[in-house]
């Protein structure tokens, strides 16, 4: 069985505005509180993804791998989050799923695609 390379680039888009999607709705519509700015929130949350999205649409196989290693941070969140807040694990748990989609779509692109730097 051999799986085009794009099928996973397709994986890790969908994993990514899957998870941009929910880290702007999770702070601004579904769950605010007035302990932050939501402008800050979304500062801190969003931005990481921002820095390597550029190459992660051209492709670039550097730009994905730095977006795997990002896609971490959004992973270990959820995880943490799931464990602490038992009473809501439904947007952690879309946090996780979303950012294991990112990871492992940029891993297995960057391997599979031929292309390095």
């Amino acid at each position: 069985m051999n799986i085009k390379p794009i099928y996973y680039h397709v994986l890790a888009l969908t994993g990514f505005f899957g998870l941009f999607g929910l880290l702007m709705l999770w702070n601004t519509v579904l769950k605010t509180t007035g302990e932050f700015p939501v402008a800050l929130k979304l500062l801190i949350t969003v931005t990481p993804l921002l820095l390597p999205l550029r190459g992660l649409l051209n492709r670039n196989t550097r730009s994905c791998s730095w977006m795997a290693y990002v896609s971490m941070i959004y992973f270990l969140h959820g995880s943490i989050e799931a464990y602490a807040v038992t009473s809501d694990r439904l947007y952690p748990g879309l946090e996780v799923t979303f950012s294991l989609m990112l990871f492992f779509g940029t891993t297995l692109y960057v391997h599979f695609s031929g292309k390095h730097g």
